[in-house]
């Protein structure tokens, strides 16, 4: 599922010799700090303001934190499609529709 675009992604890396600078750390620091530059486009705004205003820069947030993602998890061999299963197959555990459906509550207050 993923493979593709992590080639994709290892080879625009590579290209450029940036993998010297891709240690976990660091790859974890950029993927908080897009993570946080994502957030920008709705300080101030309610959601739809932030969309409204910020649509284009929103999608490009959202694809460097995929990209950082994806390169710590083919970094350390996670195979993120099991990965994400497994983390849906524990969440359905914690939160079974008929104690969280319509809830924000976090599984441990249900």
């Amino acid at each position: 599922m993923f493979d593709p675009l992590i080639k994709e992604i290892v080879s625009f890396r590579d290209e450029r010799n940036w993998r010297q600078f891709h240690n976990l750390k660091d790859l974890a620091i950029s993927l908080s700090l897009e993570a946080s530059e994502l957030l920008e486009n709705f300080q101030w705004k309610t959601s739809e303001e932030g969309i409204v205003a910020n649509m284009e820069n929103i999608k490009d947030e959202i694809a460097d934190v995929v990209i950082y993602a994806l390169l710590m998890s083919n970094e350390i061999g996670i195979n993120l499609e099991h990965a994400i299963k497994e983390k849906l197959r524990k969440n359905n555990q914690k939160y079974p529709v008929d104690k969280s459906f319509g809830s924000s509550k976090k599984y441990t207050d249900l």
